[in-house]
């Protein structure tokens, strides 16, 4: 797992710290590019330590024809520019107690790189690098790599206590890497996590979706649940909440889990998978043969999923797409044309959406009981079907696809107002019922035949009356 081959830094970093060599200086590149360029994962930003201040850091590299901005200088971090790639090159410095769960006081600056690594939260983050030295590790990171194991650096408590946010890094790191976290950390997370509400909505959202992005989410979602609890304590409820109903294998919260790995990586359908189910601990009865029932749970799961919304960070527009995963995810859809085209009316003629509920479905289906999952993914496979078909040969299933619009209606004697879009409704359960093709002469004759209804002329008259009341 572990390969030093694979450390190779970038060029321009290499230029930052020769120039930093050059002048009496030792530099570093340390942190999560060590960590990822060991574990053969896509590297990113190339951070640095280095013994200068940084003013010194500052003046070396502008007179090496590099830029220098100051970022973070009371922390002693500049951000130099070499070449148009930027780098955070910070002195080697200890931290001061962190009185918000969070920042410190104040920083000292040290004088080893090891003094600096002490600092750090986990023992895989606490590596450093130079070409000519290889890589440091004072704290056994690159073991607990090749184990696959999650450790604080030093007292776990104190670590845990200073940061909360590490907190929720250890549980998006197991998440992404498929590392179990070592108990003694474990604990010191769980001994602290009363902290995390210290910490902004933003940074726990951020954590949040990147542990729900994860390769390795339901099982991290598992092993981390009840420090998860701590900023998601509607997954107290589903923990060990057996389902009892031959549709289901595992409880409520492992059923998600499943259905969280079950589903592609992508936020909309991930969040509505980890919402999905959350009603059900509400819902549940026996019938009169034991068998556990949920009738409702998805429009319970709904205030539940936005209350949950609303404390972190969401868009209005992304939340009202996640809710109505969660409340269509178990609607009956048969796979079929006219089916898939009301659903696809009620969605808003969103096809993106549906195509989320497909996944959400098919998720769902895997994280059921064997003898069912197959027949139910095959349905989301036939829906998924029938929407592309659909797509392909431009079909009609909104009111805007149709080929007349609103003006068209209103030129043939219905005033503006309700009367409009219902007519409109009127012409789209038609045309999806296929009882007139989607082409304008077609629609036109059919509406007029509908206002010449005489149910038809009594809501027109009652349209008119109220126009005239309004006047």
């Amino acid at each position: 797992m572990v390969d030093c081959s694979r450390m190779v830094l970038p060029e321009r970093a290499c230029r930052v710290m020769y120039a930093l060599d050059a002048a009496g200086y030792e530099a570093w590149a340390v942190g999560g590019f060590v960590r990822d360029a060991l574990l053969g994962r896509p590297c990113s930003d190339v951070d640095i330590a280095c013994s200068a201040s940084w003013q010194e850091t500052k003046r070396v590299c502008e007179l090496a024809g590099m830029r220098a901005h100051e970022t973070g200088t009371q922390h002693g971090t500049v951000t130099i520019v070499c070449d148009d790639e930027a780098f955070e090159v910070t002195t080697f410095r200890s931290d001061g107690r962190y009185k918000d769960a969070r920042h410190p006081d104040a920083v000292t600056f040290v004088q080893t790189i090891e003094e600096d690594l002490a600092r750090r939260d986990f023992t895989m983050n606490a590596l450093a690098y130079r070409p000519d030295r290889g890589v440091l590790d004072p704290f056994g990171g690159q073991a607990d790599m090749e184990h696959g194991v999650i450790r604080a650096v030093g007292d776990p408590y104190a670590r845990f206590s200073e940061d909360a946010l590490r907190i929720l890094r250890a549980c998006r790191f197991s998440s992404e890497l498929g590392f179990s976290i070592e108990p003694a950390t474990y604990q010191g997370m769980l001994a602290n996590k009363g902290l995390l509400s210290h910490i902004s909505a933003e940074r726990v959202t951020h954590e949040l979706e990147r542990l729900l992005l994860g390769v390795h989410a339901g099982d991290a979602l598992l092993g981390c649940v009840d420090a998860l609890a701590a900023v998601l304590p509607e997954l107290v409820a589903m923990k060990g909440f057996e389902q009892h109903t031959p549709y289901h294998i595992y409880d409520v919260l492992r059923h998600t889990a499943r259905v969280i790995d079950g589903v592609p990586r992508y936020p909309l359908v991930r969040w509505a998978a980890l919402f999905h189910d959350m009603g059900k601990p509400a819902c549940f009865f026996f019938d009169e043969n034991g068998t556990g029932h949920f009738y409702g749970h998805a429009a319970v799961s709904v205030p539940i999923a936005r209350g949950i919304m609303q404390r972190l960070t969401f868009s209005g527009a992304f939340m009202d797409k996640v809710l109505t995963l969660v409340l269509r995810h178990d609607d009956v859809v048969p796979a079929q044309p006219k089916p898939v085209k009301r659903m696809l009316a009620r969605l808003g003629g969103d096809t993106e959406l549906f195509a989320a509920l497909c996944d959400l479905k098919r998720g769902d289906a895997r994280g059921q009981s064997p003898v069912y999952s197959e027949g139910r993914i095959e349905l989301a496979d036939g829906l998924q079907r029938t929407l592309d078909d659909i797509i392909a040969a431009n079909e009609a299933f909104t009111v805007k696809s149709l080929a007349i619009s609103g003006r068209d209606v209103m030129r043939l004697g219905v005033p503006q107002g309700p009367l409009v879009g219902s007519v409109l409704n009127e012409v789209l359960e038609a045309v999806i019922d296929e009882q007139v093709p989607n082409s304008a002469d077609d629609l036109v004759k059919f509406v007029e035949a509908l206002i010449g209804e005489e149910k038809f002329q009594k809501s027109l008259q009652l349209g008119v009356d109220e126009t005239k009341r309004g006047a």
